[in-house]
């Protein structure tokens, strides 16, 4: 008699935004937004967006640090920092294996934005963290990402640390989530509607782009003290795809025809870590794209097209 594996009934990780707790630490901090992280038409681009997600988890395990002594928070690149320094478990390591942005009311440049992050549930390996923004001028953002812990030496899942049943666990209130990867990848050599009954499908596949190919450089600038090319890059990526359809559109960075100006839903799962010598090889990736009912979908794959490394998936709202 087989046993029902207990996380398959678990909600899965980075795919619900639950509201600020009553209980348990919520950290909270502010943040301006730069020139450097708007669009040409004034919007906080989806990259800057991830890489503030990523400064406000370090921020907070930092904080968490000073506050707790021997114990810290979590984030992706901090080891100098690492909460167990010269301890028997050695600096920690987390990775984003997923992140979701729901965007309400874009930010624009110069606007203070409040954030607040709070733990929002746990697995045997990994967290999932909140994250709420709130803008002086009207931005409303909000995001989950699952953070899975890593064994600095292997790379490899590590059980997370005792503390974390009571330094983050309050406010996920004994919520437990899985890690499964719900985007499915876009094949570059496979159509739209590959695996869809033709009959069914007749009336969508008018509403169905084909596949789109393009090529992508990953930059050194892109590695991080991880030495893998950073999360938030995959953000730029999907940008990029989003911006190539616009411009196929003839709709300006901004306007009424720009589907990231106003409300949407956009994720990105990560499958397989982009190491330094894929970006040293100087070998293009490729990036297949395809759009349906106005959702994309894409996928970052390696140079010969083997390995999907990353998919992400854009909702407009309105």
């Amino acid at each position: 008699m087989s046993t029902a594996d207990p996380s398959s009934s678990r909600p899965n990780g980075a795919e619900e935004l639950l509201p600020i707790p009553a209980v348990g630490r919520v950290f909270r901090t502010s943040r301006t937004v730069r020139g450097s992280e708007v669009d040409s038409g004034g919007r906080l681009r989806l990259d800057a967006i991830a890489r503030m997600l990523q400064d406000v988890a370090t921020d907070d395990g930092a904080d968490l640090a000073r506050s707790t002594a021997g114990s810290g928070g979590w984030s992706e690149a901090d080891p100098q920092a690492g909460p167990e320094a010269g301890s028997e478990m050695g600096p920690e390591m987390w990775v984003v294996r997923r992140t979701l942005i729901e965007q309400l009311r874009p930010a624009g440049p110069g606007e203070t934005l409040q954030l607040a992050t709070f733990c929002s549930g746990l697995g045997s390996r990994w967290a999932e963290r909140r994250i709420s923004i709130r803008g002086e001028d009207g931005a409303a953002i909000e995001a989950v990402a699952l953070w899975v812990h890593l064994d600095r030496v292997t790379g490899r899942p590590k059980l997370l640390p005792s503390r974390y049943a009571g330094d983050l666990a309050a406010s996920a209130a004994g919520r437990m989530v899985s890690a499964r990867q719900v985007i499915d990848p876009v094949r570059p050599d496979a159509p739209a509607d590959a695996d869809a009954d033709a009959d069914a499908d007749a009336d969508a596949d008018a509403e169905a782009d084909a596949v789109s190919v393009r090529s992508w450089w990953p930059r050194a600038t892109d590695v991080d003290i991880l030495d893998h090319v950073n999360n938030a890059v995959a953000w730029a990526v999907l940008e990029q795809v989003l911006a190539d359809r616009l411009a196929a559109t003839g709709f300006r960075p901004g306007s009424a025809g720009d589907p990231r100006a106003g409300a949407f839903r956009a994720a990105v799962e990560f499958r397989d870590a982009i190491d330094r010598p894929v970006v040293e090889s100087g070998e293009p990736m490729v990036v297949a794209a395809t759009t349906r009912d106005r959702a994309t979908a894409l996928t970052l794959w390696s140079p010969d097209g083997a390995t999907a490394h990353l998919s992400a998936r854009f909702d407009p709202r309105d």
